[in-house]
């Protein structure tokens, strides 16, 4: 949605790397907006975006306008199971909102590849069920989160946070760190929710506020009952005035 940043430009980067033509779209999509959400003020730099995109080495940016994305025939792209809980109970419409669009992007540019950030776990999971039941014939890839260097991942939002709240911010990813470095494959429930526990006690000695905080498979984000490869922490917090999501894999 543009506001491009090193995580941005990782994927661009590892696009180039892998194909002989690259394709950056830059949609700020209303559809996936709550209603008392930041669409109005959702950061827009598209001519430092640019800049960014030809430095990559990116052939061509799409950026379209509302009226050629939403013309007057609706149709909403609709994704159960992977989208029914945390974002998805949290931000009621926000998936169809990034599966209508996405799945329109796809038509649109006709990718044989796309390439999507693990940050945003659950729309990864939301996509790659959309593209299995509608036979997309592209490959997904899916990156690992860019972080700065304090370790918070790398989000447009973070642009509403002064220097100090981003420092103190990186306490989640430290939080979600130890509690992965404190879990194995095979770990029953009990021993999840004490690991849990334990990160929820850190979270809050900062002052976050927690939307969600669990361990799921990475495919369903249904929450596990036991560790498998595959699985991660994830958490959503209310800081700064700010709404931060996060994950990390259990190795």
């Amino acid at each position: 949605m543009g506001a491009l940043h090193a995580g941005h430009a990782s994927l661009l980067r590892q696009a180039r790397k892998d194909c002989s033509t690259v394709v950056l779209s830059i949609f700020v999509n209303p559809t996936q907006f709550g209603p008392n959400e930041d669409l109005a003020r959702y950061p827009r730099q598209e001519e430092q975006d640019l800049k960014l995109a030809d430095m990559e080495g990116t052939d061509v940016v799409f950026i379209p306008s509302v009226s050629e994305i939403y013309t007057s025939e609706t149709a909403v792209v609709r994704v159960d199971g992977p989208s029914a809980l945390w974002e998805g109970a949290a931000r009621p419409g926000h998936f169809e909102g990034v599966a209508t669009v996405v799945a329109k992007l796809f038509h649109i540019v006709g990718p044989c590849r796309a390439y999507f950030g693990l940050k945003d776990l659950q729309q990864c999971a939301v996509i790659r069920a959309m593209a299995a039941a509608l036979f997309f014939p592209i490959e997904l890839r899916f990156c690992e989160t860019v972080r700065e260097p304090s370790g918070l991942a790398m989000s447009s939002r973070n642009a509403y946070m002064t220097a100090t709240d981003k420092e103190s911010a990186s306490q989640i990813y430290h939080s979600l760190k130890i509690a992965a470095q404190s879990l194995s494959l095979g770990d029953t429930r009990k021993e999840i929710d004490l690991c849990l526990h334990n990160a929820k006690d850190l979270l809050e000695s900062t002052n976050m506020s927690i939307d969600y905080l669990d361990v799921v498979d990475s495919t369903t984000m249904l929450p596990s009952q036991r560790i498998e490869a595959g699985h991660r922490i994830i958490v959503a917090v209310r800081f700064a005035g700010v709404r931060l999501i996060d994950n990390v894999l259990i190795q």
